[in-house]
């Protein structure tokens, strides 16, 4: 019995494009640690008996403290909510940072469309090497797409045993198959910038009420003008809470719009790499 060889189509099946191994710690590491540096800011240093006039000698979780020397250990009195919204300011930092390298490394050695007309000029020459190394010289998420397509392209130019459109269907599934493996990379951990825009509003919101609650409980149990003053400082406190967790918002949102209107340009690029292969391929070896 003759043997039997695996067919082309089989063996375009394969793919060159491997899977990302990533350890994503950050993502559930980072909240912890800036929950509890939340609260060391808050009852440490916001909350240093220093910083009242009248402190809280027995210490403990949350100390009584009464009469903030200055703004700063006034937020103390805005209550358990503040170290909540103080480590979601500093999430947003984490994650900006982490998210600003990630990007950047997404973005390659160059602009992404200096880089796509460098790759034409070298396919319409047909010097498919010679593309592959400016690959190599960009580098980022286009560069690593357009690297997976190139050399499914080169594949594709010695085999001889599949018509053109079957050799351009091949190259385009190698390209989204790297775009799946890139696209992941670039949007992971948005979700806390985009969370936080939301949540960090009505957590705030919270903090307020629970401080005109005690305001308002404090003004029933003492009566007269006294309390009413002490009303109006409560109220000046709890409204901390709502500054921080706009402030934290707003920042949030800023900064989760450029993230992913970088990511759009970076996406619009792949689309872009993937449409030259296979144009080109169609052209050039009909």
């Amino acid at each position: 019995m003759a043997e039997t060889k695996p067919t082309a189509t089989a063996a375009s099946k394969a793919t060159s494009v491997q899977a990302k191994h990533d350890n994503n710690i950050i993502s559930w590491l980072a909240p912890l640690v800036c929950t509890l540096a939340g609260y060391a800011i808050w009852r440490f240093m916001m909350g240093s008996a220093d910083g009242f006039a009248e402190p809280d000698s027995s210490g403990g979780f949350w100390p009584s403290h009464k009469g903030p020397k200055d703004a700063f250990h006034r937020i103390y009195e805005g209550g358990i909510i503040v170290p909540l919204l103080i480590g979601m300011f500093l999430m947003v930092v984490v994650f900006s940072i982490e998210r600003y390298l990630t990007i950047r490394r997404a973005l390659g050695n160059g602009p992404i469309a200096d880089f796509i007309r460098k790759v034409q000029f070298q396919l319409a020459s047909k010097n498919v090497d010679a593309a592959i190394a400016e690959c190599d010289k960009q580098r980022g998420s286009v560069g690593n797409v357009m690297k997976a397509g190139l050399r499914r392209y080169k594949e594709m130019i010695a085999e001889g045993g599949m018509s053109t459109d079957q050799k351009v269907i091949a190259i385009q599934k190698e390209v989204e198959e790297a775009t799946a493996l890139e696209l992941p990379m670039m949007q992971k951990n948005l979700v806390f910038l985009s969370t936080i825009t939301s949540v960090g509003t009505l957590i705030a919101l919270l903090g307020t009420v629970l401080g005109m609650i005690r305001s308002f409980a404090a003004l029933g149990e003492e009566g007269g003008g006294g309390a009413a003053a002490d009303l109006a400082v409560g109220i000046s406190e709890a409204l901390y809470n709502t500054a921080l967790g706009i402030g934290t918002s707003a920042i949030a949102l800023i900064l989760y719009n450029v993230f992913t209107t970088k990511i759009d340009s970076i996406t619009h690029g792949i689309d872009e790499s993937g449409f030259t292969l296979t144009q080109s391929f169609a052209s050039l070896y009909k």
